[in-house]
């Protein structure tokens, strides 16, 4: 009965279409739903004027004109949704390297990651951290229809303390660098705050504790205290802004979450409390578990410092055992790959790593599609594919529920209704 009145519903729908809509109907083998947390056989998608309009099956009515694709043999899923990764950054150009580089440079790389990251499946994304506002301006290329890409949201800078994660700590006092997000104290927080949103970040990120890739610090210790986290915090919030924090270490991450950010970046050292705390206020970890490998393996080659490769070695595994205890005691957990410091275009590759530590397919998926969307406070836009939502679909060969890494290998790549990428024909016999 349930069937039969979606199938009136989509008769009617298709009755009351204006002449001019631009109307594509989506067919495949099977659909991920990843709300229901189950796979929907011979799905058949209606996206009209680039948001879902219908989601049925193939005996449904099909709207007169609208442009058909078909995908015979393939598996429907939502576009997915990377939550940290810096598309101007190329982890072959690390360390001293970067420098012989002007400023612009890095917005090119952007350019060029933007399109890579969206063929492999990534239709949306949260760039958190480039500088010159870069990331912004990416963003409004690819809405305005001068370059292929994701839907980013921007945090512009990442926010850092003096000497700490997010500055510069690599050159001498004699080299005078930029200081464009360092903020010390609760107002210069506060105000920093306000500039960024100002020149378009949709989501404040800052460094509440040491990190890997920085030469100095240690990737434990703790930047900021409570107070001028709060203070970050409530500004953001009075503003309508999340908040992301880069946090490796344990008092860290515990402050953070007392302060109400929205997710933890890394979330490397958590404990139990953090664990409890986090369930009790809701907060989201965002955990990059898979980028280790790529660090350990390439990292010395791509010119990364030796303190930055001996930090690495001290933490990976913790940060992957963090992870399942993480899960295991109900934390809600996000898709975040850090890309940018392995090579951006490969989001996918963390699908498995995931699984192997402890999520089932359906678990991680639902990481990068519906859980991130909640945490971005996007429910109604992306996510899933859902009436109302836009027509962001992906399309894989096989069943990554029986085996994710065919997330790795995506053929199909829709964005807002238009095909990006499309199975290549195969040639006459």
């Amino acid at each position: 009965m349930r069937h039969l009145i979606a199938i009136l519903a989509a008769g009617a729908l298709i009755a009351a279409l204006p002449a001019n809509a631009d109307t594509v109907v989506v067919t495949a083998d099977r659909m991920v739903d990843v709300l229901a947390g189950r796979t929907l056989e011979r799905p058949q998608i209606t996206i009209i004027d680039g948001r879902i309009a219908a989601v049925l099956t193939q005996d449904a009515p099909i709207p007169p004109g609208a442009r058909r694709v078909d995908l015979p043999g393939m598996t429907l899923l939502p576009g997915l949704i990377d939550m940290h990764v810096h598309l101007t950054s190329d982890p072959r150009y690390s360390g001293y390297r970067r420098l012989p580089f002007t400023d612009n440079f890095w917005t090119v790389v952007g350019v060029a990651n933007a399109r890579r990251t969206l063929e492999a499946g990534f239709t949306t994304v949260r760039n958190v951290g480039s500088r010159n506002y870069d990331d912004v301006a990416i963003k409004q290329g690819i809405e305005q229809g001068f370059i292929p890409g994701p839907r980013i949201v921007p945090a512009t800078y990442a926010i850092g303390a003096t000497g700490g994660h997010c500055d510069y700590t690599e050159l001498p006092p004699s080299i005078t660098t930029p200081t464009a997000s360092i903020a010390n104290g609760p107002d210069e927080l506060r105000a920093m705050v306000r500039k960024l949103r100002k020149y378009g970040a949709e989501v404040i990120k800052f460094c509440g504790t040491g990190g890997v890739l920085s030469k100095t610090d240690s990737v434990a210790a703790q930047q900021y205290n409570l107070a001028e986290m709060q203070a970050i915090v409530d500004e953001a919030h009075m503003l309508g802004l999340k908040v992301a924090v880069h946090a490796h270490g344990t008092a860290g991450i515990k402050d953070a979450i007392r302060a109400g950010v929205d997710t933890i970046e890394h979330a490397s050292l958590a404990d139990d409390e953090a664990f409890a705390l986090a369930k009790q206020h809701g907060t989201y970890f965002s955990m990059d578990i898979y980028d280790d490998d790529y660090i350990l393996g390439e990292g010395e080659k791509n010119g990364l410092f030796k303190e930055s490769l001996d930090k690495e070695r001290s933490i990976g595994l913790k940060q992957r055992q963090t992870f399942r205890a993480a899960l295991n005691a109900g934390v809600k957990m996000i898709y975040g790959t850090d890309a940018g410091t392995y090579p951006n275009g490969d989001n996918a590759r963390q699908f498995a790593t995931m699984v192997t530590w402890g999520m089932s397919p359906m678990q991680a998926i639902q990481a990068a599609t519906v859980t991130a969307a909640e945490a971005l406070g996007r429910s109604k836009d992306v996510g899933a594919i859902a009436v109302g939502r836009f027509g962001d679909l992906i399309a894989v060969a096989g069943d990554p529920l029986a085996d994710v890494g065919t997330l790795q290998s995506v053929p199909f790549v829709m964005k807002g209704g238009e095909v990006v990428k499309q199975p290549t024909p195969k040639a006459a016999p």
